[in-house]
């Protein structure tokens, strides 16, 4: 994030006597709706060390999976809103809704947002035991052996489940879906080899391409990573108009007084804003990407018309 934007941000801080001076008196919680070793933890842990540092509280991370995100979320939306329990949430939160409709909360009304924290992609990567490698040759495996090649995901209905299924409504063909509770499990059994073939965000993907120990096909987003310069884009692979981003925002029980929300705005931009932790997200695969309140809520409202038609326009279901 460069210095003239985060002046900008500081510009709208809010004066001394706008803001609640007796906040932050304890520990903040951030709670990631996932399990640790996911796709949010490692931003979530540095976002928490450094906003730490600036609210001059302890700032812990709780990890509340289950459920495809909705335990953990549903745990914050009940929460009282005073500031000291937060939401670092991913496009899980929009997905939900459309595969729950059951959920007890409202993914946009019963949250104030507060930031977005970052973007990023997901990495199509296969186990080196599948004898595929590139997308082209998935593809024609995939349709000689409808239903045999298994794709893991963290959970029914997470993220990683939908991507997986919307490649595979694209590319025309059946995939098997093996759901986890949560990226970690997941993830050690597609570096075993019990599944075959997996949709990982970066912080997990890169170092394990990196090692050698997956093989990575294709990235979702519609440019290249500079991390993976050589791995295509799935539009650039055979799978015309594919897009996915992954995307990490803060958000609050709804009702947090808007100094209050000011005031984490603020903490977030300073605590991300210095090029070292830039580096420590870059690290992960991810960028950088601050909003005010006003444009996080409004991406979410997009997010979730988004994500919404993908759900059904790709079948995907909850078992």
């Amino acid at each position: 994030m460069g210095g003239a934007l985060l002046a900008a941000f500081m510009a709208l801080a809010p004066t001394p006597t706008q803001a609640q001076a007796a906040w932050p008196q304890r520990t903040v919680r951030i709670v990631l709706p996932f399990s640790a070793g996911g796709t949010t933890d490692v931003p979530g842990r540095i976002l928490a060390q450094r906003l730490a540092e600036e609210l001059g509280q302890a700032v812990i991370v709780d990890n509340k999976p289950g459920a495809g995100s909705t335990i953990g979320t549903e745990f914050v939306a009940r929460a009282k809103p005073d500031g000291y329990t937060l939401l670092l949430m991913s496009p899980a939160h929009v997905i939900g809704p459309s595969l729950y409709p059951s959920i007890a909360y409202n993914a946009v009304a019963d949250f104030a947002p507060i930031t977005r924290i970052a973007l990023g992609a997901y990495v199509m990567v296969a186990h080196p035991g599948l004898a595929v490698s590139t997308v082209s040759e998935l593809i024609a495996r995939a349709r000689a052996e409808p239903g045999r090649i298994d794709f893991v995901s963290s959970g029914n209905g997470s993220t990683q489940h939908l991507v997986g299924a919307l490649f595979a409504s694209m590319a025309g063909v059946e995939l098997n879906h093996v759901p986890y509770r949560g990226s970690g499990p997941a993830t050690q059994d597609l570096i075993a080899g019990l599944v075959k073939l997996g949709f990982p965000g970066t912080p997990i993907a890169i170092p394990l391409v990196k090692s050698g120990r997956l093989r990575a096909l294709a990235v979702t987003t519609p440019r290249r990573l500079p991390e993976l310069p050589d791995v295509p884009t799935l539009a650039e692979a055979g799978v015309p108009g594919y897009e996915a981003t992954v995307w990490l925002g803060l958000l609050a029980p709804v009702g947090t007084p808007r100094d209050i929300i000011e005031r984490l705005r603020l903490a977030v931009a300073r605590a991300l804003g210095s090029p070292e932790v830039e580096r420590q997200i870059a690290v992960t695969g991810m960028e950088v990407s601050l909003t005010t309140p006003e444009e996080m809520g409004e991406f979410l409202r997009r997010e979730l018309d988004k994500w919404g038609r993908i759900a059904r326009d790709s079948g995907a279901r909850v078992n």
